[in-house]
C-alpha cells in the first residue's frame, strides 16, 4: 500500500525556533520529512508501525538530497 503523503504522525516544537517542527518518535525535522515515510529515520516508531501494516517506503536515493532550509535563508 501507499499514501500520497504522510502527515498524520505526532509532532513536536522545535524549542528555540519559531516554525520548526519534528517527529516526536525520530526527532527528524519536518521538512526533511516532507510527507514522506521514507523521510522518517528507519528505527522511528511511526514509520515502522506503517511499514507493519503494509505501507512501503521508497528507498531513499542518496542521503545528500535530504536539504533543510530555514525561512530567513529565503529574503
Amino acid at each position: 500500500m501507499k499514501k500520497l503523503y504522510y502527515i498524520d504522525y505526532p509532532q513536536e516544537h522545535i524549542e528555540g525556533q519559531m516554525h520548526k517542527y519534528r517527529c516526536v518518535h525520530c526527532k527528524v525535522e519536518t521538512t526533511i520529512i516532507n510527507g514522506r515515510l521514507e523521510g522518517h529515520l528507519p528505527s522511528c516508531e511511526y514509520r515502522i508501525k506503517l511499514e507493519k501494516a503494509g505501507y512501503e517506503a521508497e528507498p531513499v536515493k542518496s542521503p545528500e538530497i535530504l536539504v533543510s532550509h530555514d525561512a530567513d535563508d529565503f529574503d
